[in-house]
């Protein structure tokens, strides 16, 4: 126990260091940087996704050697950290909520088989409904995977703890992986005055060489690693990682003297405020525990005598200072940033009590309060509430054991007021029609695009959304809808499609709209194909119903929803999947995805002296899913909006047979870093360049709709490239040789397509 880090100098003068203002994102990349870890499996996810885009810039300009290496979802990021670690190298990774739990069945794997590694959770609340703010929901799921559990309430705190984690977590009595956690936004994005040591050796020769006892990299001592087990080998191996939990409660101390030492902040198991003669309390965690003390010297001016504690770790579970420190306490106030469901109380409540309960003579009153969901502001009246309960329990009067602070009560009477109108069947029926050959079942020709009469048909999506100026989501959905008829429901997927339409309480929606996680789009909306069907055969529904369903994905999500397409797809399920393709993440902030081009200068592939972009080429969906021999691909562009509205209706009428893959370009003038007002004339010439091909694969038959050179219209990548600023740097002369291999890779594809449309059988 102890007061919050001092620069205490502990009788040794600090190693030199500079002072920064930086934020808590900017601190970890800056001790990843001075670690000098091997590698970083990451994925990008609000609000750690800034820790892996600072690395990339530094490397960028040559400021580490840290292998960077994207993974295809945060689970495939867990997979690549836990592989580098077998390697018998240092690793890292940042990641937030869901991502977290995408990625939690990999955890145990890391600690159960004894490889330490270092991961900042930048803690954000899990969803649904989806919010991106800061709260522990996601901490606690991490409570039993088996990692140390650090926790880091200001950025100068991120830095230290990154530092200290990896000497502790590769003890050679420890071997754990160990999590850093972080307040996001709180404390990922807001700068503080900080300190970080002038030299990396000087954190290098504290963390000291890392030895593993054993690597999958030494054929000469071969070596099994994750053996499949049986009683009683199993509850052997998780005794041996709870002993290891305990070498590191011993192990903690000794780190953060010895760390206290070369930097002159000292960290204590529990940081604790005014508690020396302290009758009623407060526990809270993280970055609220600064604002708490301010609560803590009003009530003192009152007379009242109140003080806070706060844990640096909290795995291993600090239960024998958490006895002592609150052993002479009347009244505790348990502040839980994250709801245990149906246990009465949050995570840490439920431990203080167990701690509290092993000391007979202890008679501190507990009391929980769950405060700070989704992100909600902690002011120092907050604060001063939780304080003031704690006294009246301490005080013996009548104060509910658990309960919500913050929440707003409800109206039952309350009414959700229906703000746009929803899209009229008839409306949206008999403009577009599709001829069919009886004998092959095959169109042949859809009738009906008349650009003036589709204009007047309604939109499903409707203006007043929150998208960027010349976003080419909007652009995209609602030409591709004026060639679907009827009936509709759309799934999207997490993006900025998503974000930007449903802001709760409204939505941009006229039609019935659902939402789910990238990497789960798919198999949702195939659930719920299914279950009309099933309705329909059991008499429940009307054997006419038709109800068009289109998933909607974007932003990435053709990476980490990409097998779950492919096994949506594999099982004939029948429904649309359009993708919007923008060539990034975009919505967590233009970070490469696989569908970035080679050489595309993103925010974790920048371009500068020591690196040129994107490295690899960009993936093409269309080809994979067309290999998955479903009944029909194709690829659209806001150009050829003719092309795009036969190919909506095409989609809609072979998804009654099976699932239909659909792929269009979609300009983000923000990331792309173009003017909105030459959208058009951006997609034109990426059509125009065949870097984007407009073709469809009608039951294994490819046709190109498009051809600009038959046309005389096919211009070279360059013309393409010259138009976006992230492409800025390719137009410079020592940069030719990537626009050469870009522009060969894409000649070759373009190739490839004009073979399969020649011949009937490729």
């Amino acid at each position: 126990m102890g007061n919050d880090q001092t620069a205490k100098t502990l009788g040794k003068r600090p190693l030199p260091q500079v002072l920064g203002l930086l934020s808590g994102n900017e601190m970890a990349a800056m001790a990843a940087k001075h670690i000098d870890f091997h590698i970083m499996g990451y994925y990008p996810i609000t609000p750690s996704t800034e820790v892996a885009e600072n690395l990339d810039e530094m490397k960028a300009f040559g400021e580490h050697d840290i292998r960077m290496i994207p993974g295809d979802g945060e689970h495939g990021a867990a997979g690549i950290c836990y592989g580098a670690t077998l390697g018998g190298g240092r690793v890292f990774n940042a990641t937030s909520a869901n991502g977290f739990l995408f990625s939690i069945e990999q955890y145990p794997v890391q600690s159960g088989t004894r490889f330490p590694m270092l991961l900042n959770l930048v803690t954000r609340s899990v969803s649904g409904p989806l919010d991106i703010k800061g709260d522990h929901s996601d901490l606690y799921m991490a409570l039993n995977t088996g990692w140390i559990i650090l926790l880091a309430r200001s950025p100068q705190a991120v830095y230290d703890m990154n530092i200290m984690a990896v000497k502790i977590g590769e003890s050679k009595d420890v071997r754990l992986p160990v999590i850093v956690a972080y307040d996001g936004f709180f404390t990922s994005h807001q700068k503080r005055r900080v300190s970080y040591f002038t030299d990396k050796q000087f954190v290098q020769d504290f963390v000291g060489k890392y030895e593993p006892l054993y690597t999958a990299l030494d054929p000469e001592h071969p070596m099994t690693f994750g053996p499949y087990m049986n009683d009683p080998d199993l509850i052997n191996n998780k005794k041996q990682l709870s002993l290891a939990m305990d070498a590191a409660y011993a192990r903690l101390p000794e780190v953060f003297r010895q760390y206290a030492e070369i930097s002159g902040r000292e960290y204590h198991l529990l940081e604790t405020y005014r508690m020396e003669d302290a009758e009623y309390a407060l526990f809270i965690l993280n970055s609220s525990y600064d604002t708490a003390k301010d609560a803590v010297d009003n009530l003192r001016k009152q007379g009242t005598k109140v003080g806070i504690v706060s844990p640096s770790v909290i795995r291993p579970f600090p239960y024998k200072e958490v006895s002592s420190v609150f052993k002479h306490v009347k009244g505790l106030c348990v502040a839980d940033r994250a709801d245990s469901y149906g246990a009465n109380g949050g995570n840490m409540t439920l431990e203080i009590k167990a701690a509290l309960k092993d000391d007979p003579d202890n008679r501190t009153r507990v009391i929980s309060r769950i405060y700070g969901l989704g992100g909600k502001e902690f002011f120092i009246e907050d604060a001063e509430k939780l304080l003031e309960e704690a006294v009246a329990a301490g005080n013996g009067r009548a104060v509910k054991l658990f309960e919500y602070h913050g929440a707003t009560p409800g109206n039952p009477a309350y009414g959700m007021e229906k703000a746009i109108s929803s899209v009229n069947r008839a409306d949206v029926t008999g403009h577009v029609s599709a001829l069919v050959d009886q004998q092959t079942g095959r169109i042949t020709d859809v009738r009906g695009v008349n650009a003036q009469a589709l204009s007047m048909v309604p939109k499903r999506v409707v203006p007043g959304h929150g998208a960027c100026p010349g976003c080419g989501i909007f652009s995209n959905l609602n030409i591709f809808f004026k060639g679907i008829e009827g009936d509709v429901v759309v799934l999207f997927h997490t993006g900025c499609g998503e974000v930007v339409t449903s802001g709760y309480p409204y939505s941009s929606h006229r039609i019935t709209y659902i939402h789910n996680l990238f990497q789960n789009g798919a198999p949702t909306l195939s659930g719920l194909v299914e279950m009309m069907e099933e309705r329909i055969k059991r008499g429940e529904l009307p054997e006419d119903k038709k109800i068009t369903f289109v998933m909607v994905s974007g932003d990435g999500g053709m990476d980490i929803g990409m097998g779950p397409a492919i096994g949506t797809a594999l099982k004939g399920h029948r429904l649309i999947l359009l993708e919007y393709d923008n060539e990034g993440y975009m919505n967590t902030g233009d970070q490469l995805s696989f569908s970035t081009p080679l050489g595309h200068d993103t925010s974790t592939s920048h371009a500068g002296p020591y690196q040129k972009g994107k490295k690899t080429h960009h993936k093409d969906t269309a080809q994979i899913m067309a290999a998955c021999h479903i009944p029909y691909v194709a690829t659209v562009a806001e150009s050829n909006y003719s092309d795009m509205i036969k190919k909506a209706k095409k989609a809609q009428e072979y998804a009654r047979e099976g699932f239909v893959y659909v792929k269009a370009l979609s300009l983000c003038p923000l990331s792309w870093r173009s003017e909105e007002q030459i959208g058009e004339k951006i997609i034109a010439a990426a059509v125009d360049s065949c870097f984007f091909p407009l073709y469809e694969v009608d039951h294994g038959k490819t046709r190109i709709t498009y051809d600009p050179e038959a046309k005389g219209k096919k211009v070279s990548v360059m013309e393409w490239l010259k138009l976006m600023g992230k492409t800025r740097h390719l137009t410079k002369p020592e940069n030719k040789d990537i626009v050469d291999a870009f522009q060969k890779e894409v000649d070759r594809r373009w190739l490839r397509v004009k073979a399969m449309h020649e011949s009937p059988y490729l």
